[in-house]
C-alpha cells in the first residue's frame, strides 16, 4: 500500500464522499499498485459506498485458489488441470498492499470501512516522529478482541532495548531459538509494539524474520521508508554472513528442531493473536506476505527456506481463519433467514439489520482473507513446491496436506489435488514422505472420498509402485495409504493389485513388514467375514486355514519366521491359540498333507516368537533388543501356557509325524522353547518326559538323515543339562540307546577290517556309525572307546582303496567327536603324563589320516577331512593351553607338508568359479549348498591364521583373492584382516604387501600384462581401504609397508633379469599414499631416493609414485579453501568441481578413492527415477552464487502423462537372493522395465536437474526389499564362524 500518510487519504477521500452519482452507483477511483518484485501486475482498485460505509475490494483478473468465487474455474477435474508457470513473476494477486516504492508525492488512499469492535483505530493514528503516540487508555480496553486474550507467561521475555521502544526483533528470535518463553506473550509484547507504531512494529518483524535467515543485515526504517522490498532484499544480500554454510534452520542437532518449532508456533500464534482485528487492517498482513514473497524467490537459499516455512504457516493460518470465518458467515446467514422469514410483525427490524451488517462484515472479511492467500498461494507455494532444495518442497507440501483437509470447500479439488499428484514423483524422499502423509490425512475422512475418485483412479498406479519405494520409511507409509484406500473406498484394490502388497511381509525391514501385514490380516478378515455366513467354522479355524492357504501359494516356504514375525503385532491372538493348531494336527479328516506342514511350521515360528519376543535375524537393524519389564513377563506367560499345552501334546504328534523327516524336524525344536522345570512341578507330568525321550529314541533309530539326527542330538543335549534335576533320567535313556548302537557296529567291525563284508553289512555299519557320530556331539562319546575301531576302520579302507562315502564320513566325525571330548576331559581333570601322551599321539595318527584323505577324489570325504583338521587344530593349538602348563604336551603343530596342503585345498576347491565345479543337477539350490560350504571351509582356514596356528604369512593366500571373490568371502577376508591387524599391525601390514608382491611376481614369470597390473592395483586399492580413517593409529604399519614395497622394486636383479624388473610395482605402492601423513610422506620420499639410482628418478613409474606421495601436501591448501563448501547440499553457495593441474594425481581424501564408487551398486528400478539425457550425464561446473531456485520437481505438461501408467516392479517368488554390493543392473534394463513420466520442461531445467542429481542425490542406493533367507548364512556368522 506503501507509506502514505493517512491524514492525507482521508482528505482525498472526504471530498469524494460528498460527490454521489445521480444514480446511486459508487464513485470509481482507478489507481496502480505495484505488488513487489515478483507481483509485478498492476490491479484496479474500487472503492464502494454503501450505507454502512466504504469497503476496499480487489477485482483480480484470475482467481488462484479453485472453488473460491471466481470468473473462469476451470479447474474442476484433471483434465483441465492448470499448467502453473515458474517464471517467478507472471502472476497476478489480490493482496490490497504488498510493497513500498519510492514517492514523490503521497498517493491517495481508499478509505476503510469502519469495523465493529475492532482496535485499527488506535493503529492508524499518524505519526512522521520515531516516537509513536500512546494510544488512548479507553481504546486500549478495546484491544482485547475475541480470541486475543492475554496470557501470563512465567518466563517474561527479556527486553534488549529500554524505555518505550518495546521488545525488539532481537528479543523474538532469543525467544523463539530457546524456546524457553511463553510464545503468546512474545507476540502480545510485539503487538503492544505495533500498536504504538505500525511501521515501528513492522520493522520489528522484518528485522526477526531477517535474523531467523541467518542474515547479519538490518533494516532500518529509512530503508523501509524509501526502498522497495526488491531493493531491500538486494542490500540484505549483499551484507549476508557467509562465513558458514549453515542458518538456523539447517543448524544440525536438536537445536534445529527447537528451533523451527518455535518459529512455526510464533506464525501460529501471531495470526491467531490478529485474527479478530489486525489481520483486517490493510497493512500489517499484505506488507508481511509481500516481504515473504519477495524472499522466497531470492537467490540465497537461507532467505528462501525460511520466508517460505513462514509463509507456509501463516497461510495455514489465515485458512483456519477463513474457515472459522466461513462458520461464522453460514451461522450467521442462517439466523438472518430465519429472522427473515418471520411474520411482518413478529420480524425485529434492529435485529434483522445488525445481522445484515454482521453478514456484509464477514463476507468483507473473507473476501480479504481471499485476497491474502490467493497471493501466497500463487506468489509462494505455486513456485517453492518445485524448488531445488527438498526441505522446502516438504514444507509446501505438508502446508498444502493440512489446507486441503482443513478447508476442502476451496481446497479439496483437482486443482490442488494435481500438486500432490505431481510430488508423488519427487526424488527427494522426504518430499514424498510427506505427500503421502498429506494423502492418508484425506483418505481418513469418509466425507473426502468421492472428491478423490479421480484422483485416485489416475495415480493409483503411482502408488501401488511406491510400495518399493527405496526410502523404507516411504514405503511404510504407501502401504498405510493403500490400506485406508482398501477400506474407504467402494471400489477399492483389485485382487491383482492388492498382490503387488503381500509379500512385503517378507521384507527384511520389519516397519514395512509390519504395515504389510496390517493391510494383509484386513484383507483376511474381510475373506473370513464372508465366509462364515455361509459356514460355522470358528473365526481362528478360519483364519489359520486361509493363512496356510496363503502360506502355501506365496512359494516363500522357508521364510515363516519372517510371516510370524510382520502378523505378531496385529494378529498375535490369533497366533497363540495353540489349541486350535493342535486340534488341527491331531485329527484325522483336518488338512492335507502340504497344509499339515505349514501349519506345523507357523505353529513352531509362533512357539519360537512367543517364547523369544525378539525379532528373527535380520530384522533388528543392528540393534540389540532390550525388553521391557511388560514384555518380559508376557514373554514368561506365554512360555507357561506353551509348556502347560505341549507337554501332554507334543508326544503325540512326534508318534504321528514320526516318519516325515521335515515335520519331525520341526517338532523336535519345540521342547527347546518349553519352561522345562515345570516337568518337575507334577509327578503326572514326568511320565511325558519319560514319552518323549522315548520318542525321541525312536526317531533317531528310524531315521538318517542329518538333520532329524542332529535335532534330536540337540534336543538331547539340552535335556542331559545338569541344571535340570531329571537329567539323569535323559542320560541313562540316550547311554541306552549309544550302547546300542555301538553294539551293532562292532557286530560288523571284523568283517569290516577283514574285507569280507557285504554291501547291507557296510550300509548297516555305517548308519550306526552315523547315529553314534550325530548324538557324539551332544554326549562324551569317549566311554564307549570307539577311537581305535575307527582310526583302523579308516586306514584299512585308505589302504583298500574301498572309499565307501557314508561310512569314512561317519568314521572321521566319530573319532574326531572323541578327540575333542577327550580334550574337555582333561582341561576339567588332572591327567596323568602317560594319558596325555597317548592323547597326544592319537591326535598326531589322526592328523595324518586326514591329511591323506584331503588328495582324494570323493568330495564328501575331502571336505570332511579339512573341516576337521582346522577344528582340531584349533583346539590343540598352543594359545589353548597357554593358561594350563601342565598341558603343553598335547600342543600339535602343523607341519611343512601339512601347511602346503591346506593352501593348495583353497585354491583347488574353494576359490574356483561356479562354473569350474560339476554339479549333478545344478540348480540355484545346490549353488547356495556348495557356496555356504565353501565359507565354512574358508572360514576354518582363518581361524588357523588368526588363532596362531598358521604365520600370518598364510594369510596371502587369502588375500590374494580378495577383490576376485568379494561377493562371496569379502567379509570374511575382511574379518580376518581387521583381526589380525589387532594382533600385529606392523606384520599385517607386511603380509599385504607381501600378497602384493607375490602376484607381481607371478605376473612377472608369465609376461608382464597392463590387464594383469591393473587387476593388481585394484586389490591394492580395496586393501588400502582396510586401513581405516584413523591414519595416526595406522602410521608404523603403513610406513613399513611403503617401505617394503620400495624395497622390493629396486632390489638387485637375478642373474640373467633385465635391470630393475621390479620398478613397475611402485604403481600398485602409491596406491596407499593418500592414507599417509605429511611427516611421513617427506621420510619416504627421502628414502626413495636413497634406495633408487640417480638414473632412475626420471622414470615414469618412479616419478608416479614421487606425484602420489605429494598429492596430499599439493592439494591441501585446496581442500582447506573448498572443503565446507562441497560437505554439504544445505549450503547456499553453489559447489564447485575441484580441478587437478595437468599430469598430476590429486588423491584428496580417501572417500575419494576410486574404489569407493566402484563398489556402490548401480540403483534398482527406484520410485524417482528421471531420465537422463546425455547433457545430464556431461559434468558441469557451477557459477558462484548461481541461483538454485529451480525445480527439483517439474510438472508433467499434459492429462496424458499421468495416464502413461508404470508397469508395475513385483516381487518374484525367489527363495533364495544372493545380494551383493558389487551387482549392477544396466541403465538400459532399467529404462526397459519402467515407464517413466516425463518430468523435464526444456533443456534449461535438464542441466539444472543433471546438477541437483550430481551433487544432492544423496547415497540411496537400493529401491529394492531383500527378502530374508533362512539358508543365508546370517548376520552374525561371522561372530560364530570366530569366536
Amino acid at each position: 500500500m506503501g507509506h502514505s500518510r493517512p491524514s492525507q487519504h482521508h482528505q482525498t477521500l472526504k471530498r469524494c464522499e460528498g460527490r454521489r452519482s445521480h444514480t446511486g452507483n459508487p464513485v470509481i477511483f482507478t489507481f496502480k499498485l505495484d505488488c513487489g518484485p515478483s507481483l509485478s501486475n498492476t490491479e484496479q482498485w474500487t472503492v464502494q459506498r454503501s450505507k454502512k460505509g466504504e469497503r476496499v475490494s480487489a477485482k483480480t483478473s484470475q482467481p488462484t485458489i479453485p472453488n473460491m468465487p471466481t470468473e473462469d474455474s476451470n479447474m474442476d477435474s484433471l483434465e483441465s488441470m492448470d499448467d502453473c508457470s515458474d517464471s517467478g513473476s507472471d502472476f497476478e494477486v489480490t493482496m490490497n498492499a504488498t510493497k513500498r516504492k519510492k514517492q514523490a508525492l503521497p498517493k491517495p488512499r481508499p478509505p476503510k470501512r469502519p469495523r465493529r469492535k475492532t482496535a485499527l483505530r488506535t493503529t492508524s493514528s499518524p505519526s512522521r516522529s520515531p516516537s509513536p503516540t500512546p494510544p488512548d487508555p479507553s481504546l486500549q480496553r478495546q484491544q482485547n478482541p475475541r480470541g486475543t486474550s492475554r496470557l501470563a507467561s512465567p518466563r517474561p521475555v527479556t527486553r534488549v532495548n529500554g524505555g518505550n521502544q518495546g521488545i525488539s526483533a532481537e528479543d523474538i528470535y532469543d525467544a523463539v531459538r530457546s524456546g524457553k518463553s511463553a510464545m503468546v506473550t512474545v507476540v502480545d509484547e510485539w503487538l503492544d509494539t505495533y500498536k504504538r507504531s505500525r511501521e515501528a512494529g513492522l520493522l520489528v518483524l522484518i528485522n526477526f524474520i531477517v535474523r531467523s535467515c541467518g542474515c547479519k543485515g538490518v533494516v532500518s526504517r529509512e530503508m523501509l521508508d524509501s526502498m522497495d522490498n526488491a531493493e531491500i532484499i538486494s542490500t540484505l544480500t549483499k551484507e549476508f554472513n557467509e562465513d558458514s554454510v549453515n542458518y538456523p534452520l539447517c543448524t544440525p542437532g536438536p537445536q534445529l528442531k527447537r528451533f523451527k518449532a518455535g518459529l512455526c508456533e510464533f506464525a501460529r500464534v501471531l495470526v491467531r493473536s490478529c485474527r479478530n482485528s489486525l489481520i483486517y487492517d490493510e497493512y500489517l498482513f499484505p506488507s508481511l506476505l509481500a516481504m515473504l514473497t519477495g524472499l522466497s524467490d531470492s537467490q540465497v537459499r537461507a532467505f528462501r527456506h525460511t520466508s517460505t516455512l513462514l509463509a507456509m504457516k501463516l497461510m495455514t493460518g489465515l485458512v483456519e481463519v477463513a474457515v472459522i470465518v466461513s462458520v461464522q458467515l453460514q451461522t450467521t446467514q442462517r439466523r438472518h433467514n430465519m429472522e427473515n422469514s418471520k411474520g411482518e410483525h413478529d420480524r425485529a427490524s434492529d435485529r434483522l439489520e445488525e445481522l445484515q451488517a454482521t453478514i456484509n462484515e464477514l463476507q468483507e472479511n473473507r473476501e480479504e482473507l481471499s485476497s491474502m492467500m490467493n497471493a501466497t498461494f500463487r506468489g509462494v507455494f505455486v513456485h517453492r513446491y518445485r524448488d531445488r532444495l527438498p526441505e522446502i518442497r516438504a514444507a509446501c507440501i505438508e502446508e498444502m496436506g493440512m489446507w486441503l483437509k482443513m478447508d476442502p470447500e476451496d481446497f479439496l479439488n483437482d486443482g490442488c489435488l494435481k500438486y500432490l499428484g505431481w510430488t508423488l514423483h519427487d526424488k527427494q524422499s522426504p518430499v514424498r514422505l510427506q505427500c503421502v502423509r498429506a494423502l492418508q490425512g484425506l483418505f481418513q475422512e469418509k466425507e473426502f472420498i468421492g472428491r478423490l475418485e479421480l484422483f485416485t483412479s489416475r495415480f493409483k498406479e503411482r502408488m501401488l509402485s511406491m510400495v518399493l519405494d527405496k526410502d523404507p520409511d516411504v514405503a511404510v507409509e504407501v502401504v498405510n495409504l493403500l490400506l485406508l484406500i482398501q477400506q474407504r473406498t467402494e471400489e477399492a484394490l483389485r485382487e491383482e493389485e492388492c498382490s503387488h502388497i503381500y509379500p512385503l511381509v517378507y521384507a527384511s525391514h520389519r516397519g514395512l513388514a509390519s504395515a504389510a501385514s496390517v493391510f494383509l490380516y484386513n484383507k483376511l478378515k474381510t475373506v473370513i467375514a464372508g465366509d462364515n455366513q455361509e459356514n460355522d467354522k470358528s473365526d481362528n479355524a478360519a483364519f489359520f486355514q486361509i493363512l496356510i492357504s496363503f502360506y502355501i501359494q506365496s512359494e516363500f516356504h522357508e521364510h515363516g519366521v519372517y510371516l510370524v514375525d510382520s502378523l505378531w503385532g496385529v494378529a498375535g491372538s490369533e497366533l497363540r491359540d495353540w489349541e486350535t493348531m493342535t486340534s488341527f494336527l491331531l485329527q484325522e479328516s483336518g488338512l492335507m498333507y502340504e497344509e499339515e506342514g505349514a501349519l506345523i511350521e507357523l505353529m513352531m515360528c509362533a512357539i519360537r516368537q512367543a517364547a523369544q519376543a525378539t525379532p528373527p535375524v535380520g530384522r533388528t537393524q543392528g540393534k540389540k533388543v532390550i525388553l521391557s519389564m511388560k514384555d518380559k513377563k508376557i514373554q514368561e506367560q506365554d512360555r507357561r501356557r506353551i509348556t502347560t499345552h505341549f507337554i501332554p501334546l507334543l508326544p503325540q504328534l512326534l508318534a504321528k509325524y514320526s516318519a516325515d523327516a521335515k515335520m519331525v524336524t520341526l517338532l523336535l525344536k519345540a521342547p527347546l522353547y518349553f519352561d522345562l522345570d515345570m516337568y518337575n512341578s507334577a509327578q503326572w507330568l514326568e511320565k511325558h518326559l519319560d514319552l518323549l525321550v522315548s520318542q525321541i529314541c525312536g526317531i533317531v533309530e528310524k531315521h538318517t538323515e542329518a538333520t532329524v539326527l542332529g535335532a534330536c542330538a540337540h534336543l538331547a543335549n539340552t535335556l542331559c543339562s545338569d541344571r535340570y534335576t531329571f537329567s539323569s533320567r535323559a542320560h541313562l535313556a540316550f547311554s541306552q540307546l549309544l550302547d546300542g548302537l555301538t553294539e551293532c557296529f562292532s557286530t560288523y567291525l571284523s568283517d569290516l577290517l577283514q574285507g569280507t563284508a557285504d554291501d547291507d553289512d557296510t550300509y548297516s555299519a555305517a548308519i550306526a556309525l552315523k547315529r553314534i557320530a550325530a548324538l557324539s556331539s551332544a554326549k562324551d562319546p569317549t566311554g564307549w572307546k570307539l577311537f581305535d575301531s575307527c582310526l583302523k576302520l579308516l586306514k584299512s579302507r585308505m589302504e583298500s582303496r574301498d572309499l565307501d562315502k557314508e561310512l569314512m564320513v561317519s568314521a572321521l566325525r566319530c573319532a574326531a567327536f572323541h578327540l575333542m571330548w577327550a580334550k574337555v576331559n582333561v582341561v576339567n581333570s588332572t591327567p596323568t603324563e602317560a594319558e596325555l601322551k597317548r592323547l597326544k599321539k592319537e591326535v598326531q595318527s589322526f592328523c595324518r589320516v586326514c591329511q591323506r584323505c584331503l588328495s582324494l577324489n570323493q568330495t564328501e570325504i575331502r571336505d570332511q577331512a579339512f573341516e576337521l583338521l582346522c577344528d582340531l587344530m584349533v583346539l590343540y593349538n598352543e594359545n589353548s593351553v597357554r593358561s594350563q602348563p601342565a598341558l603343553q604336551t598335547l600342543i600339535y603343530l602343523p607341519s611343512d607338508s601339512l601347511r602346503a596342503e591346506l593352501a593348495t585345498f583353497l585354491l583347488d576347491y574353494v576359490f574356483t568359479d561356479p562354473g569350474d565345479v560339476e554339479l549333478d543337477g545344478e540348480d540355484e539350490e545346490m549353488k547356495i549348498t556348495v557356496l555356504q560350504k565353501k565359507r565354512n571351509q574358508l572360514a576354518g582356514y582363518c581361524k588357523l591364521v588368526i588363532y596362531g596356528v598358521l604365520d600370518l604369512t598364510a594369510a596371502t593366500d587369502i588375500l590374494k583373492h580378495y577383490n576376485k571373490f568379494f561377493k562371496d568371502f569379502g567379509d570374511i577376508i575382511k574379518e580376518t584382516l581387521s583381526k589380525s591387524k589387532l594382533i600385529n599391525p606392523v606384520q599385517s601390514a607386511k603380509t599385504v604387501c607381501l600378497t602384493l608382491k607375490q602376484l607381481f611376481s607371478e605376473m612377472l614369470t608369465e609376461d608382464l600384462s597392463m590387464q594383469d597390473l591393473s587387476e593388481i592395483r585394484d586389490l591394492a586399492k580395496r586393501l588400502a581401504m582396510s586401513f581405516g580413517i584413523d591414519l595416526h593409529r595406522v602410521r608404523k604399519p603403513l610406513v613399513a609397508l611403503h617401505t617394503d614395497g620400495i624395497r622390493f622394486a629396486f632390489r638387485d636383479p637375478h642373474e640373467g633379469e633385465e635391470q630393475h624388473p621390479n620398478l613397475a610395482f611402485l604403481e600398485i605402492l602409491s596406491e596407499f599414499s593418500f592414507k599417509l601423513l605429511q611427516q611421513d610422506r617427506t621420510q619416504l620420499a627421502a628414502f626413495l631416493k636413497s634406495e633408487c639410482p640417480s638414473t632412475a628418478l626420471s622414470w615414469a613409474a618412479v616419478r608416479q609414485y614421487q606425484r602420489s606421495l605429494e598429492g596430499r601436501s599439493a592439494s591441501k591448501a585446496k581442500d582447506q579453501e573448498g572443503g565446507d563448501a562441497a560437505s554439504s547440499r544445505d549450503t547456499p553457495v553453489a559447489k564447485r568441481k575441484r580441478t587437478t593441474t595437468p599430469g598430476s594425481v590429486s588423491r584428496g581424501s580417501w572417500l575419494d578413492s576410486s574404489s569407493v564408487h566402484s563398489s556402490l551398486p548401480t540403483p534398482a528400478l527406484t520410485s524417482t527415477m528421471l531420465k537422463q539425457t546425455a547433457e545430464q550425464k556431461t559434468s558441469r561446473k557451477l557459477r558462484a552464487k548461481e541461483s538454485d531456485v529451480g525445480s527439483g520437481l517439474t510438472e508433467p505438461e499434459s492429462e496424458e502423462e499421468f495416464s502413461s501408467g508404470f508397469q508395475m516392479r513385483k516381487v518374484k517368488p525367489t527363495r533364495h537372493r544372493h545380494s551383493s554390493s558389487s551387482q549392477h543392473v544396466p541403465t538400459s534394463d532399467l529404462n526397459s522395465h519402467l515407464t517413466l513420466l516425463s518430468l523435464i520442461e526444456d533443456e534449461c531445467e535438464e542441466r539444472e536437474e543433471a546438477e541437483i542429481e550430481n551433487y544432492e542425490s544423496g547415497s540411496d542406493n537400493e529401491s529394492s526389499y531383500t527378502l530374508p533367507s533362512t539358508r543365508h548364512t546370517s548376520a552374525s556368522v561371522l561372530d560364530e564362524l570366530f569366536d
